[in-house]
């Protein structure tokens, strides 16, 4: 039975300790409050601890706790020589991010659950096949009403996703190129950046929408396909290649995906690898590095701080 110390149990860390109790994996977890603790034992933890250096040694760890933590956090469990899995992003500042990769690269790994999801891998596969021809761009929009946390603002906790996806999807992330964000009283509630290369991406992020949106669009030649929510079952595919003047508009074809859990599989695949049984995850410390740089570059065109 694989040995995980979950550093963070909050209101992601339940989560993650609920899916690794799935795994058949004992687990240690840290949170600071007795209330925290009993709640992780009940959920069933092996053990719960008020502080990351009471931790046992375990096989593994696992890092969800607020995300101007992480540094300092994954930087102290990896030097116990075991593999890491921290929750995006990989850090919150660049600075921090590269000493982690110079320290302990090759065993640091992020969780970015998007690019474990089935839709999004759908579309990974209908860039692929070029079957809607060369990909042009990806339109993202990632809104919601408020942000639960409030250690970083709206950016750090959002636009990860979106930039994992684009990874997932052409194996390289776009070139920031413009970015404007707004803001009221509260602080940020928008963003919305241009990048561009081969494929061009915009990205938007908000916390002042009613609705809460999550939308894929692969832009190509001939057609667009479009993941409409995280619980879709479905990619929408419409072709335009032959799209005449009084001719109607094709109809939407329905490319329907087998439903999993993106966390609980992203969860499966860094308990293989602990056990030398499954490659490494995906979202290695270096991608991770490469996303905070580059949300670094879009905030910095954006006028915003917290960038170095």
């Amino acid at each position: 039975m694989i040995r995980i110390g979950l550093a963070g149990c909050g209101r992601w860390g339940r989560l993650i300790l609920r899916d690794l109790r799935a795994l058949n994996c004992k687990v240690a977890v840290t949170v600071p409050s007795q209330e925290g603790q009993r709640a992780a034992l009940a959920a069933g933890a092996e053990r719960a601890l008020g502080h990351i250096r009471e931790l046992p040694e375990c096989d593994a760890y696992v890092v969800a706790v607020p995300t101007v933590s992480h540094g300092e956090v994954v930087l102290e469990l990896a030097a116990r020589g075991r593999p890491v899995f921290c929750e995006k992003p990989l850090t919150a500042d660049v600075a921090s991010a590269r000493r982690i990769v110079e320290a302990a690269g090759g065993r640091v790994f992020v969780m970015d659950k998007w690019r474990y999801h089935p839709g999004v891998h759908l579309l990974r596969d209908i860039a692929r096949s070029q079957e809607l021809g060369p990909v042009q761009g990806i339109h993202a929009t990632r809104v919601q009403w408020g942000c639960p946390h409030d250690d970083v603002d709206p950016v750090w906790i959002l636009m990860p996703h979106d930039l994992s996806i684009a990874l997932e999807i052409l194996g390289e992330l776009p070139t920031p190129k413009l970015a404007k964000a707004e803001s009221d009283a509260q602080g940020l509630t928008t963003l919305s950046a241009w990048l561009d290369g081969p494929v061009w991406m915009h990205c938007e992020i908000g916390v002042r929408s009613p609705r809460h949106r999550r939308v894929i669009e692969l832009r190509c030649r001939d057609g667009v396909a479009v993941l409409g929510d995280a619980y879709d079952e479905h990619v929408a595919v419409l072709r335009t290649g032959e799209r005449m003047a009084g001719q109607p508009a094709p109809e939407w074809e329905r490319r329907p995906f087998a439903a999993t859990m993106p966390l609980l599989d992203e969860l499966a695949s860094f308990v293989a690898h602990v056990a030398g049984t499954g490659p490494a995850p995906k979202s290695s410390a270096q991608e991770g590095l490469r996303i905070v740089e580059t949300i670094a570059r879009i905030r910095a065109l954006a006028g915003l701080g917290g960038n170095d």
